[in-house]
């Protein structure tokens, strides 16, 4: 749905409003980032475009649509948002949670490489290279039966989206049920210091992470992960 209208605003710009390509693709590349992360179109769509359609119902001219949308978006994405709702949010077992997608999302964006690798995360997750359907898997940082020895046996506890990062699939099959501890300090003689501060910047993991309280870790990193999906959806503008 957030397709379907977002395409709709891009053809009343188009074609009511006369705005040009590029200009057009910035604000409604921002608009679907917005829609999508904040589920804008999933309870009730049909009245919440209405309520769009309400908005740019008096514009006169291009600058007056812009302003509009870019004000809606600031309207909905706070500093607020940023810094407390969706880290809150991040606060979910679920796999097909808006703010998981995102933060994928921003990877790409931001040209992010895979945790551990000197791959990027938009080459293996682009959909036409079918040579590296599976060469990307979300992986458990603390996994499932390092945290069961810890007495965290809660699914929904092991499966927070904090605790998952893009890892290649023969990085996952290779670190398997290894705690953090041990198979993350390995992984880093991989890398220079500064090329794995970088990449640990993009993965919203705090230098360390692998010694950290699991909880104290799952908290700290859905912050990072929000403030990654700001800069994702701010490198759009």
């Amino acid at each position: 749905m957030a397709l379907v209208y977002t395409y709709s605003l891009w053809l009343i710009g188009k074609q009511d409003f006369g705005l040009d390509q590029h200009t057009l693709r910035n604000l409604m590349a921002r608009w679907f980032f917005m829609s999508s992360l904040t589920s804008r179109y999933s309870s009730s769509p049909e009245t919440r475009m209405e309520q769009d359609l309400a908005l740019i119902r008096n514009c006169s001219s291009s600058e007056e649509f812009i302003r509009t949308l870019e004000q809606e978006i600031s309207a909905v994405l706070t500093n607020d948002y940023w810094t407390v709702t969706l880290p809150n949010e991040l606060a979910t077992a679920s796999a097909r949670n808006p703010g998981q997608y995102a933060f994928f999302a921003a990877l790409c964006l931001l040209d992010a490489p895979v945790l551990y690798s000197s791959m990027k995360v938009r080459d293996l997750l682009d959909p036409t290279s079918q040579s590296h359907k599976s060469a990307l898997e979300r992986h458990h940082l603390f996994p499932r039966k390092h945290l069961e020895k810890l007495g965290i046996k809660d699914k929904h506890d092991i499966n927070q989206v904090a605790n998952f990062a893009l890892v290649e699939w023969h990085d996952n099959v290779d670190i398997g049920d290894r705690p953090p501890s041990d198979y993350a300090p390995e992984y880093e003689r991989r890398f220079p210091p500064d090329k794995l501060k970088e990449m640990y910047w993009y993965h919203a993991l705090p230098e360390g992470w692998y010694n950290m309280d699991y909880w104290t870790f799952l908290e700290e990193r859905r912050r990072r992960m929000a403030e990654i999906i700001r800069k994702g959806f701010e490198s759009l503008k």
